[in-house]
């Protein structure tokens, strides 16, 4: 069957003719549809294309040309003009968090995972800057809270609805999780009209977010306040130890994330009440530079008119401690933990204004980052070194060990009071001697002249003080270094004269052992800080430091108390039993004095042989070797020749037996005479000698004197190294943090160490009698009793029989030892008169000055005069308690500083009425009572108003 042919379809036809001219002849083309569309095409991306060079006004115009001729734009795709690729931000911002957010969701949407391309600290910065922009409001939020707390750290709440924002639907904080102590549940939250942010709202009901804009979850305030107090007076009780306790409390599983939540509200809560205490410091003026220098301590600080002159006008210890150390985040693997907030207190010293003495502080070559005091060095005619003693460990084991920390402890400065003044970072060192120079700086900057530091290295840091560039100011201003008691007593005898505490005039009882005191509380925080960010670091030691403060200063009057009444039962015991003794001894005051100096000059005299006579006496000792080794190997060849003598025939295995004993018996003892013969032969080479020295001859007897002067010291090395332990374990068996298991070892370890020192003193008293003269015998009484350990040296250096001379007698060195004690006690009650004196004052002028700050903000700025009100009345407390032990003080038989108040020096003040009258008040009650005694009823009176004012605070 034929296919039908196809018909035309006839009509209108979509072709169009196209006109145009080639040169001069005219043209006409036939444009079918489908050569249309291309055409079309070809003409809208050329549009395109110069639409996209121009700009974005000459873009508004063709679009309002094309619209005019109906043509569609929409389908027109947009590209940035030249130039103008980037985003358009406003100056409010925001708009990156927008693009991400659009970002998530989409990813979202499309099922694909969302990478978010910040870092950690990107987002940390985020979070702080979130924080900051509301910070202010939070402090307004802060005050208010606290002047509608119920006593309880929980806020009453206006039930009125007219207070609400109209648009507080939009606001609303819904389904929030309220954290408490003993409480956890989810409410809504409505703010008032007043709060832009959640947070406001939040604190508004006694809470705080864990988030600066969108809380899901909130911590009450009072637990962030519980938290803090606990942690300052428990430095082990970390914040995932709050977070543990948290959880069991309210019966829900521990995660990990919990710690951020409650570290990140607790850093705000922080940083709220260091504002808060920033604005009560502007209202009292009291946020000039080094305000707390000069006035944390009143008893160093507050200085008066009318004092007695002292020879040390301020006294501070420095010491470094490496129990803070902070780990690298290198060596995790990961990046570092970046947080741009800083620290917050005035306590810390910049570490430029550290570095700034590393190449101009000291010595060229202490540029070594690994150098421990390597810049002292201590001449070879100098016997007694005190800092090999204090060195810890060689420079390569101390460069690995820092090389993991990014600061490797800190280094502080702390007053006669233990109050802290200055703290700095060690980074990635030891001790080195910027650190000291740096607080040095400081503290002559702030305080001046006549200032007495103490440091356990102090001997050898005067050297790197006085070849640095602060060694001229420091001369200039009269700063006298010295070395702590406790550190003291393991120096060498020759140091001690001229650097511990009891032989310097002007020290009293100070010891200068502030430092440890300070550490042996800051070591807790170790657990808490070794991998903590550095701004979290500074923050935990700020804390605990400024808590420290705060004790020291409610225990101030005990302090003076205390040292008052020790110093005066020594004056009367010192002077009973010192007058005995120049009674029986036919001595003086000035003896004393004399026995001081003459032991000075005797210890200045002695110098270690030159090098040559060193190796001498090791000849010697070398030449006696080759006696004993020749004949332990003469003995060796005789026994061998008698080995088979005793063993019957026939008993081969004994016979075996016997000639290999003798075999190695006579090879050890021929290997011990040869490497004893190449020493002996080595030394002499060293030495020039051609001819062996006779065992009797002349510069053998000279020398043999000397190697049994060595022998001798080596015995008593051993027996100062046993003293040592024992003291060490007798000090850490009477610490209150011991153990009972530790407890029990240590005492099974005094035992047996008891008995090595009997043996080494046993040892020591063979080599004693062996030398001539013979040396003076020691006992068991007289090592117990060793007071110093400074008492070895002086037996160590004696190359002759000193015995004769007075000032090493026991009983004259012990009647020395009273009389410098005296002095001391005697200088400590003229110091105590005046702190006395001047904390009185202090507490009176403090007084004056809060008071009439109070009643001036109540009218200018309430919130903040009711919250110093509220802190004030603490610090009352404790100043009612000062003064009700500085009244007992003045009331013993002893006291002999001036009573009433005083002026402060370069000080004016607006009450001197006031001060007159409670002047004149103590003045004449002095007088009624013959200046010695306060009269019973006044006593009973101070009892009775204290008790007054203590149950009015509690109430």
């Amino acid at each position: 069957m034929s296919r039908p042919s196809a018909r035309r379809i006839t009509g209108l036809s979509k072709a169009t003719i196209k006109h145009g001219f080639r040169r001069s002849v005219r043209t006409i083309d036939v444009l079918k549809a489908g050569q249309q569309t291309r055409r079309m095409e070809h003409v809208n991306a050329k549009r395109q294309s110069c639409i996209q060079e121009m700009s974005a006004e000459d873009r508004a115009a063709v679009e309002t040309m094309l619209i005019d001729y109906d043509t569609d734009i929409e389908s027109i795709p947009y590209t940035a003009p030249p130039g103008e690729e980037g985003a358009e931000f406003s100056h409010e911002g925001g708009e990156y968090e927008v693009f991400q957010g659009l970002a998530q969701q989409m990813a979202d949407l499309s099922g694909f995972h969302y990478v978010d391309p910040r870092t950690r600290g990107d987002r940390i910065n985020v979070q702080n800057a979130n924080w900051d922009l509301q910070m202010e409001g939070l402090v307004r939020a802060y005050l208010d809270y606290r002047m509608r707390d119920n006593g309880d750290g929980m806020p009453s709440v206006l039930s009125d609805d007219d207070t609400l924002r109209d648009d507080a639907d939009t606001l609303i904080l819904q389904n929030i999780e309220l954290v408490d102590i003993f409480s956890r549940k989810f409410a809504s939250l409505q703010p008032l009209a007043s709060h832009r942010f959640p947070n406001e709202s939040l604190i508004y009901h006694g809470y705080l977010g864990c988030s600066p804009l969108h809380p899901t979850v909130a911590i009450s305030l009072r637990t962030l306040a519980a938290y803090r107090q606990s942690h300052r007076t428990c430095p082990r009780f970390s914040v995932q130890a709050q977070c543990k306790a948290l959880c069991h409390l309210h019966d829900i599983p521990y995660q990990p994330y919990l710690n951020t939540q409650f570290s990140d509200a607790y850093d705000v809560y922080l940083e709220i009440l260091h504002r808060v205490d920033s604005l009560i410091k502007a209202a009292l003026k009291r946020d000039t530079q080094d305000w707390r220098l000069l006035n944390s301590c009143p008893c160093c600080c507050y200085k008066l008119d009318d004092e007695d002159n002292m020879t040390f006008e301020w006294l501070a210890t420095i010491d470094g401690n490496n129990s803070l150390k902070r780990w690298s985040s290198s060596i995790y693997g990961t990046s570092p933990r970046d947080d741009s907030r800083t620290r917050r207190s005035d306590y810390w010293l910049h570490r430029a204004n550290v570095d700034q003495f590393q190449l101009n502080g000291a010595q060229p070559h202490e540029q070594d980052p690994t150098d421990d005091w390597e810049d002292v060095v201590q001449s070879d005619s100098a016997p007694f070194n005190c800092v090999d003693r204090w060195r810890n460990a060689g420079p390569e084991a101390r460069k690995r060990m820092f090389s993991v920390f990014d600061e490797s402890g800190i280094f502080i400065a702390a007053c006669r009071h233990r109050f802290i003044l200055l703290v700095c970072d060690m980074v990635k060192s030891g001790e080195l001697s910027k650190y000291p120079l740096a607080i040095l700086d400081h503290l002559l900057n702030v305080y001046g002249k006549n200032g007495g530091v103490a440091y356990d290295i102090g001997c050898a840091f005067s050297k790197t003080l006085e070849n640095s560039c602060l060694g001229p100011r420091a001369r200039e201003l009269n700063l006298r270094l010295m070395v702590g008691a406790f550190h003291g007593h393991a120096h060498n005898r020759r140091c001690q004269i001229d650097w511990h505490p009891m032989y310097i005039e002007g020290t009293g009882h100070t010891e200068g052992e502030g430092c440890e005191h300070v550490f042996s509380s800051s070591n807790e925080l170790a657990r808490s800080t070794r991998h903590a960010t550095p701004f979290h670091r500074h923050q935990t030691i700020e804390q605990h430091f400024a808590f420290w403060d705060d004790d020291k200063y409610a225990a101030l009057s005990t302090f003076l108390q205390n040292h008052y009444r020790e110093a005066l039962t020594a004056i009367q015991t010192l002077t009973g039993e010192l007058s005995s003794l120049e009674g029986v001894l036919n001595l003086t005051h000035a003896d004393f004095i004399r026995f001081h100096k003459e032991e000075r000059s005797y210890l200045d005299g002695l110098k270690e042989p030159p090098v040559k006579d060193r190796v001498s006496v090791r000849y010697v000792q070398a030449l006696d070797e080759v006696v004993v080794r020749q004949k332990e190997w003469n003995t060796a060849r005789e026994a061998a020749n008698r080995a088979l003598v005793d063993i019957h025939v026939g008993g081969y295995q004994e016979m075996h037996t016997a000639i290999n004993q003798a075999w190695i018996r006579v090879d050890g003892s021929y290997s011990k005479l040869q490497n004893a013969e190449a020493m002996a032969s080595h030394l002499e080479i060293q030495l020039g000698i051609d001819k062996r020295w006779e065992i009797d001859s002349k510069p053998y007897r000279q020398f043999r004197q000397e190697a049994s002067l060595l022998t001798y010291r080596t015995a008593l090395d051993d027996l100062e190294r046993l003293v040592v332990m024992r003291l060490f374990e007798l000090s850490k068996l009477s610490l209150s943090g011991t153990g009972y298991k530790l407890r029990q070892q240590i005492s099974k370890a005094l035992q047996r160490r008891s008995q090595a020192i009997r043996n080494a003193l046993s040892r020591f008293n063979l080599q004693a009698a062996a030398l001539v003269p013979p040396r003076p015998q020691l006992t068991w009484k007289d090592i117990v009793e060793y007071s110093f350990l400074g008492e070895f040296d002086l037996l160590r250096q004696s190359r002759s029989d000193i015995r004769t001379l007075d000032w090493t007698k026991p009983a004259h060195r012990e009647a020395t030892v009273k009389y410098f004690k005296l002095q001391r006690a005697r200088e400590e009650i003229q110091r105590l008169n005046i702190e006395i004196r001047r904390l009185r004052t202090a507490i009176h002028d403090e007084e004056l000055t809060v008071n009439a700050t109070i009643n001036s903000l109540l009218v200018s700025n309430k919130p903040v005069g009711l919250e110093l009100q509220r802190q004030w009345r603490s610090r009352a407390a404790i100043n009612a308690a000062h003064l009700f032990r500085l009244d007992r003080i003045m009331s013993q038989a002893g006291f002999s500083g001036k009573r009433g108040l005083g002026t402060r020096l370069n000080g004016t003040s607006s009450h001197e009425p006031e001060r007159m009258m409670a002047t004149s008040t103590i003045s004449t009650t002095d007088e009624q009572s013959g200046g010695d005694n306060l009269e019973h009823e006044e006593q009973e009176q101070n009892v009775e108003d204290f008790a007054d004012f203590l149950a009015s605070v509690v109430e």
